[in-house]
């Protein structure tokens, strides 16, 4: 056949530079692009052999690499194209040969629904690496011509004869100088892993060269024992994930093995979730909730996005909410449309409905297990209680379904839901503690209250200082009526549950007295930070404590949660002094006999409640120790 040249139909001559630089983000994709088209091939091809009663033979894409000439070749068994179909294809960018082929199916009555990607674009990607691209082809019709077609990355292009004998398509790349990473094995070997590792035909790497070398060398071989195996049955991928075959069928070891192949570094995941819906959309995966490492940073690119089973994106934040990137996993669903480079979500209502259903499963086998397993569920829940505060916190539905199955450790460290909390409250108690929560702050509150508490038979649950605020925010302003809930700190609720005695004349005096010393004399202009209170209370070990604001304290955590800690408003804090405790008591009798000996008890007395809950900032850590040290010398020094 006399060459025929030819002209790529685009709008515009600069359509190369475009597609070198700014087609895709990173230029390993033309590696997913070409296989991925391979794939498409022999799905084609596959399918007219059913219609038609044609063989097929087993599918397998080929990916060649030739060092020495600078080449990769594709190779695949697809339906091949002659010369029309391949001026069609591939010189013409604005037609999609598989919206055609879909369609064709369609009128004949035999749909596939196994198409990955598209010719067009995609194919246009090796342009990114290469400076020439050779396309070798022979259609699975009778009686077809082979043809190639050559492009030296400008608009024209040229037709010539092919021997190729094959039914099938072969695309070789002359690799620019730039992408020569591309010729090793271990690049090309790591790009396949990343984004064709469950594509469903097999996929071959052969390194032309290393095959060469040890053919010569077995060629020169004396003995059979000294010939080494030719490496030509080097499959990249799994041609059937987990996530396609039949949940019955699996094993807990089958989901464990799948989940190391995917997270090798990782400890086995706690629980899995098997997705597989094919109404009103398609969609497959497997969730895994894995055992959190608090001392590695959460990565949120843990859920990797698949489309026929080739990878597009380990960003789903457009799929699924946030609150599940904590999650790991896979996703494949055919109703996620996707721009040219398959790495970016466009809108469209199939979205919406995944990530509900994604969300109302995720639910829902919580649920089960918080129903049929109890210790199983509270003993993940170290792990799993972050995500499932924040979904009851951000999503509405996920809210509905999981909020009364939200766990806290209780004074003796059980963990409870709220209800199981408020059912636990003494009769005695129940009128002054209706529909409250008490909670108590690790390293922040007081614990020596928390165990009073508990002498009275109330539990404290524990919180951060994370989302435990916004939980508590969220849960106090939803639930209304008889459902009313509202949270109070150990030190707001002490005076509700200890017995308090009537106040004495004394009692304003000591005061008075710790007013003066800890506080002195304020202005409009500089108001106080600290208050002084007097309660009684009957049977109390501790001598004074400190009490917050509530609503303050809660703003302030949230709002450096939020990274925002310069933003902090300084809270008026409460000391509450209990006059029946020796050491008030002493430090009120020296008042007027030993003055210094007194201030330095009072002093003393702020410094163990400051310790006791949220504790001593560094510079009121020195002088804690000074005073300290100051005030035993002088005691030690009254004894002798």
């Amino acid at each position: 056949m006399t060459a025929r040249k030819g002209h790529i139909s685009v709008s515009t001559t600069d359509i190369f530079p475009i597609i070198k630089k700014w087609l895709y983000s990173e230029h390993d994709i033309f590696i997913r692009e070409l296989v991925s088209n391979g794939c498409d091939a022999i799905t084609k091809r596959t399918t007219l052999a059913r219609t038609t009663g044609q063989e097929m033979p087993t599918g397998e894409v080929q990916v060649l690499l030739d060092k020495e000439a600078k080449t990769i070749t594709f190779k695949d068994n697809g339906l091949g194209m002659n010369e029309a179909d391949v001026e069609k294809y591939i010189a013409q960018l604005a037609f999609s040969g598989a919206e055609e082929f879909v369609q064709k199916m369609k009128d004949s009555g035999e749909e596939s629904n196994d198409i990955i990607g598209k010719f067009g674009l995609g194919f246009y990607s090796a342009f990114m690496v290469a400076d020439k691209v050779e396309v070798e082809s022979l259609s699975m019709e009778e009686g077809a011509k082979a043809t190639k077609w050559t492009c030296e990355g400008n608009t024209d292009y040229e037709f010539s004869d092919s021997d190729k004998t094959t039914v099938g398509t072969e695309i070789t790349l002359h690799i620019n100088e730039e992408s020569k990473e591309f010729l090793d094995s271990w690049k090309t070997r790591e790009t396949l892993s990343s984004y064709c590792n469950f594509m469903p035909y097999s996929i071959y790497l052969k390194d032309l060269n290393d095959i060469a070398k040890i053919t010569a060398e077995n060629a020169a071989a004396e003995k059979e024992e000294d010939k080494k195996p030719i490496p030509d049955t080097d499959i990249i991928n799994d041609t059937e994930p987990l996530w396609k075959k039949d949940p019955a069928s699996l094993s807990d070891q089958d989901y464990k093995d799948f989940y190391k192949k995917l997270y090798p570094m990782d400890p086995e995941p706690l629980f899995w979730l098997h997705l597989n819906v094919d109404h009103p959309f398609t969609l497959q995966g497997v969730l895994f909730f894995p055992k959190l490492n608090p001392n590695k940073p959460v990565n949120e690119s843990t859920i990797k996005l698949y489309c026929k089973q080739v990878f597009v994106s380990d960003n789903v934040k457009d799929v699924i909410p946030e609150f599940l990137s904590l999650l790991k996993g896979t996703i494949d669903s055919t109703d996620i449309p996707l721009n040219v480079s398959r790495s970016a979500l466009q809108g469209d209502p199939n979205i919406k409905k995944i990530s509900n259903y994604i969300v109302k499963k995720v639910a829902e086998s919580l649920k089960k297990r918080f129903k049929n397993d109890r210790s199983a569920y509270d003993s993940s829940w170290e792990d799993i209680g972050l995500f499932t505060k924040y979904g009851v916190v951000s999503d509405p539905k996920f809210d509905e379904l999981m909020r009364d199955r939200i766990l806290f450790k209780n004074s003796e460290d059980k963990l409870v839901t709220l209800s199981e909390y408020k059912e636990s409250i003494p009769e005695k108690h129940t009128e002054k503690l209706k529909d409250t929560i008490v909670y108590f702050e690790e390293h922040a509150s007081d614990a020596n209250l928390r165990t009073q508490l508990l002498t009275e038979g109330v539990h404290a649950i524990t919180t951060d200082n994370y989302i435990d605020p916004h939980f508590m925010q969220h849960t106090e302003m939803q639930k209304q009526g008889d459902e009313a809930i509202k949270y109070k700190l150990v030190d707001n609720a002490i005076e509700d549950v200890l017995e308090t005695e009537n106040a004495s004349e004394d009692d304003m005096k000591i005061k008075d007295l710790f007013t003066n010393i800890l506080v002195g004399a304020t202005d409009e202009k500089t108001p106080a930070t600290m208050e002084i209170e007097v309660k009684n209370f009957k049977n109390s070990t501790t001598a004074a404590y400190f009490k917050v604001d509530e609503q303050m304290k809660r703003f302030q955590q949230m709002t450096k949660a939020m990274g925002n800690a310069g933003m902090e408003m300084p809270s008026k804090k409460t000391l509450v002094l209990n006059p029946s405790h020796n050491l008030v008591k002493n430090a009120f009798k020296l008042a007027d006999s030993k003055k210094d000996l007194s201030e330095k008890i009072c002093h003393h007395i702020q410094d163990l409640a400051a310790i006791s809950g949220e504790g001593l900032t560094d510079d009121k850590r020195k002088d804690f120790v000074h005073r300290s040290q100051d005030l035993i010398s002088e005691l030690s020094n009254l004894a002798l």
